[in-house]
């Protein structure tokens, strides 16, 4: 009655060995745990939070993109620059009444030294002048030897002043400035436009090893325009992926992945509408958590909301999503018990074998 039972031992273990691992795995997975209802309290991980109920008064303000000084520098010091040849551009120059001579000046590359050869009157500056300033001075040099000199001259091909843009942008590359002024939305119309992953609100500008971080639609917020910034030989624009403006989703959600920003913006509703809502069947509806990092201030903020009525949805519908935020749904009690007796289940199964013997 009172002897020793290797069966019975061997059970014991067992049953001690499921219940600790078993509760082990399920308190890995994630949960938020016992927050306080609101107020500020530092984690194990020694991350300070602010806790926050949602609603009309925690409503984080909208926000606003602001202009500061060095975009506002960037923009009153833009202006369309009139183009100058340089060496290595090819040029035509016709002249209407001696056909003859035009049949050999019809491509003509400024050297690298900013000179061209032409007939007649030899070596003649070309580099540094815009177009009506070079035909001035041919026009002038030519009058020596014909009698009607009226030289009609284009530059055919760019080949000395150039910006780059790469990223998520349909063609990459390098691009020629020409005669006619490129601004910044002309530049991403050059290079076919952004694909569908590209981020027009996040693009880089870098000139003469500066950047300077622009978006489309903020430029439009704060009045302005990617039409008023004018692209300088030798700038570098660089398009951002969506990957690097997105919201990710845990928990009892429909569908469980990122969901990308777009440049209208993004609302805690169209989050949830995006994920296909709340898992009906798992998902504790009064406890919706946002998860929004401030690592310049060196603190988090959770703010939660109960989407359980009706009103909750219209709170929902004005909280703007930044870029980054963490959007999680706790299960509901009964789902945790559930996910408790399935994972001890297997090792029940193990139990009435050993059992058997």
């Amino acid at each position: 009655m009172g002897g020793y039972s290797p069966q019975l031992s061997t059970i014991a273990c067992l049953v001690l060995f499921t219940v600790t691992s078993g509760c082990s795995s399920i308190n890995s997975g994630l949960q938020a745990g016992n927050l306080p209802p609101s107020g500020a309290f530092v984690a194990e991980n020694g991350i300070t939070f602010n806790v926050q109920p949602l609603d009309v008064t925690t409503l984080p303000a909208k926000q606003v993109p602001v202009l500061d000084n060095e975009l506002y520098n960037l923009v009153k010091a833009s202006r369309p620059i009139g183009y100058r040849i340089e060496a290595g551009d090819v040029m035509s120059i016709v002249l209407t009444d001696y056909p003859n001579i035009s049949a050999s000046t019809s491509s003509i590359t400024v050297d690298q030294q900013g000179f061209i050869q032409f007939p007649l009157i030899g070596r003649l500056k070309a580099s540094g002048m815009s177009v009506p300033q070079f035909t001035a001075a041919l026009q002038a040099r030519l009058q020596r030897y014909l009698k009607y000199s009226d030289p009609q001259v284009r530059v055919i091909n760019y080949l000395g002043s150039k910006f780059f843009i790469d990223g998520e942008v349909a063609k990459s590359g390098e691009f020629p400035i020409t005669d006619a002024p490129v601004t910044l939305y002309g530049a991403l119309s050059m290079a076919g436009g952004t694909t569908t992953t590209g981020d027009s609100n996040n693009i880089v500008l870098n000139r003469r090893g500066k950047n300077y971080n622009l978006g489309l639609q903020s430029l439009r917020q704060m009045g302005l325009s990617a039409n008023q910034i004018y692209v300088q030989d030798g700038d570098s624009i660089h398009v951002n992926s969506q990957s690097r403006n997105k919201v990710y989703v845990l928990g009892e959600f429909g569908r469980i992945e990122p969901v990308a920003i777009p440049e209208q913006g993004l609302s805690l509703a169209h989050v949830l509408g995006e994920s296909n809502g709340l898992n009906a069947n798992t998902a504790n509806a009064a406890k919706v958590y946002i998860v929004r990092d401030n690592s310049k201030y060196n603190y988090t903020n959770i703010y939660y909301a109960d989407m359980q009525t009706i009103t909750g949805l219209a709170l929902a519908n004005r909280f703007e999503m930044q870029a980054n935020d963490i959007l999680y749904v706790d299960p509901t009690g009964l789902t945790r018990w559930n996910r408790v007796i399935s994972a001890l289940l297997p090792s029940t199964s193990a139990i009435r074998s050993i059992s058997d013997f």
